[in-house]
């Protein structure tokens, strides 16, 4: 296929710079411990410096691969189907989602909410960035929030965030990976004070999985 070709094909969203793709546990938020095929887009500009996946921010580093190729590998393995990055929403969901959906999969996304939300979601994890805030769409769409906590800041930052979400959005402060021992103690007991909210950890580092 010509590089023309090709580029057009990922504009439409037909084609995705996919990063990779594999079974697993997920680890975090309202659906923890549930069996799920992760497929991790490449591409992102948001740029958060304790990232933990920035090989995934260079889309150009990633092979365009036809979303035909990517929706029958997904439907080997699991009804669950959690799309991830970089940052997915940098790219046009709607074919990525509708191959999923023909095949009767869940699709759940993970996404900062720094572009426009395409595609057809049943759960939506809205974790949202200082450095390019989600759009107000998202928000009234989101159905859990989930928080990194690096530092004490951060829980103003949450604080502000949850006044934008609609009313049955789930609540989730989770620590960032590297400041887990410093800032668990301090979540736990936010949490405990403030009860909307929910604690989330990262149980997949916990059991080694990917």
């Amino acid at each position: 296929m010509l590089k023309e070709d090709v580029s057009v094909l990922v504009k439409k969203g037909e084609m995705l710079p996919l990063m990779e793709e594999f079974y697993t546990i997920q680890g975090e938020g309202y659906y923890k411990g549930t069996a799920a095929y992760f497929i991790r887009v490449g591409g992102c500009d948001v740029g958060c410096h304790w990232c933990d996946v920035k090989e995934s921010w260079n889309a150009g580093l990633h092979p365009p691969t036809h979303v035909n190729n990517i929706v029958e590998n997904a439907a080997k393995y699991s009804d669950t189907i959690v799309v991830t990055g970089g940052e997915p929403l940098s790219w046009n969901m709607q074919p990525l989602t509708s191959g999923l959906k023909a095949k009767g999969l869940k699709t759940h996304i993970e996404t900062s909410g720094a572009y426009k939300l395409t595609g057809e979601w049943d759960w939506i994890c809205l974790s949202p960035k200082k450095l390019k805030k989600p759009t107000p769409e998202i928000y009234k769409k989101a159905h859990e929030l989930k928080i990194i906590i690096y530092n004490r800041s951060d829980f103003d930052f949450a604080e502000e965030q949850a006044t934008k979400v609609n009313k049955d959005c789930i609540l989730y402060l989770q620590p960032e990976w590297s400041k887990r021992e410093k800032m668990i103690p301090e979540i736990v007991e936010y949490v405990m004070k403030n009860p909307k909210w929910k604690v989330s950890l990262q149980t997949h580092k916990y059991l080694n999985i990917p």
